[in-house]
């Protein structure tokens, strides 16, 4: 049984997130579980205008965190002889018209050049919009319900950004068609999968695949979103949000101590055969992305992780090769005067800090220990 430790007996971490809070941050939640036990603390507020703090097991919407569920999934279903990850996506979803070059791995790693349908941004600074995803368009669709065949459309009416497996960048089309793939081959919601595969054997209780509901279970923290509209500032609270926009590329909602459990047990070898597992955590040489997860090399050995975050909120999700080691955490943003680029950056700060404070004592495995098995 793990040793839950209250915050003054770690006050660096404490420190860290209410320094965090200081940034712009209405509240932040953070649960590390290492050698030492299990740490939780939180920092902030719950509500704008009230007193209380986040809870330390409060729910949250964990945005692209959700990848990493999709893609055990697709994975398990591998593993059942259900889906070949190499083979084309279009064999499982013919009513797209897809690339048949496209594979079904080339979707879990971002490879497939398919147009991203939240907008692409290419690198001579132009945009290509895709659906409203910021400013006051946004907000109006906050309770709008997105079928996910219609977010695929929008793309597969885009021109591709590059040849399948040509390159990498990260589009939110490939886990939607992740979802449909589950769907297709199992005959089953992803939600009912998710709840087979992963939630009822891990007792992820906390853990929610909303669909179009726009509820956030209780305990939560509330989030908020600030932009500009007519040459005015305005905050609106996003906690109550129909997030079908983003699907499985994103929609999840869950608990510091769930994604600690789930991620621990996936880098652990519960999940998935050590052969899937080693194909989930090969990188691609651009920005190190596995199959749903990130692999990033430090001064401490690698760190397995998968962030995520929209308007109101933001997600952390890092463990060590062998899961002993994790750092989850919520952060909910508030009113603070910080535009899209401020928050952003404001996040990855955060994102840094907490980094280095649980991981820097040397404690993750050499960088060579957990790629050495998927050469």
């Amino acid at each position: 049984m793990s040793l839950t430790l209250i915050g003054q007996d770690r006050p660096e971490l404490q420190k860290a997130i209410e320094e965090i809070v200081d940034s712009g941050f209405a509240g932040v939640q953070l649960r590390v579980n290492d050698e030492r036990g299990e740490w939780v603390g939180s920092a902030g507020v719950r509500k704008l205008g009230e007193s209380a703090k986040p809870s330390t097991n409060g729910r949250f919407r964990i945005g692209s965190t959700t990848k990493t569920f999709t893609a055990t999934v697709v994975l398990q279903l591998v593993a059942e002889g259900r889906i070949g990850l190499d083979s084309p996506a279009d064999d499982y979803l013919p009513g797209f018209g897809l690339d048949r070059r496209i594979t079904v791995r080339m979707l879990l790693q971002h490879t497939s050049g398919l147009f991203n349908y939240t907008g692409e941004y290419y690198d001579d600074g132009t945009v290509a919009p895709g659906i409203p995803w910021q400013g006051q368009e946004y907000v109006d669709n906050q309770f709008h319900t997105y079928r996910p065949e219609e977010l695929v459309r929008l793309a597969l009416s885009k021109p591709a950004r590059f040849e399948p497996g040509a390159d990498w960048s990260y589009s939110n089309t490939n886990y939607v068609l992740a979802k449909l793939l589950i769907e297709e081959v199992t005959g089953r919601s992803l939600a009912e999968e998710m709840q087979r595969l992963i939630l009822q054997p891990l007792g992820l209780s906390g853990t929610v695949v909303p669909g179009a509901s726009p509820e956030i279970p209780e305990p939560h923290a509330h989030g908020y979103y600030r932009y500009e509209h007519a040459g005015q500032w305005k905050v609106v609270d996003v906690t109550r949000f129909n997030v079908s926009w983003i699907s499985a590329a994103g929609d999840m909602i869950s608990t510091t101590d769930d994604l600690h459990t789930f991620f621990s047990a996936l880098m652990s070898g519960k999940l998935l055969p050590d052969s899937l597992l080693a194909e989930m955590r090969r990188p691609h040489p651009k920005l190190g992305y596995g199959l749903g997860l990130f692999v990033e090399e430090t001064d401490c050995g690698t760190v397995f992780h998968h962030n995520g975050g929209f308007f109101g909120w933001g997600a952390l999700m890092y463990s060590t090769p062998d899961g002993r080691r994790t750092l989850t955490a919520s952060l909910a943003t508030g009113d603070a005067e910080l535009d899209f680029a401020a928050t952003a950056e404001a996040f990855q700060k955060a994102q840094q800090r907490l980094v280095k404070e649980v991981f820097r004592s040397g404690q993750a495995e050499p960088a060579h220990a957990a790629t050495e098995s998927a050469q």
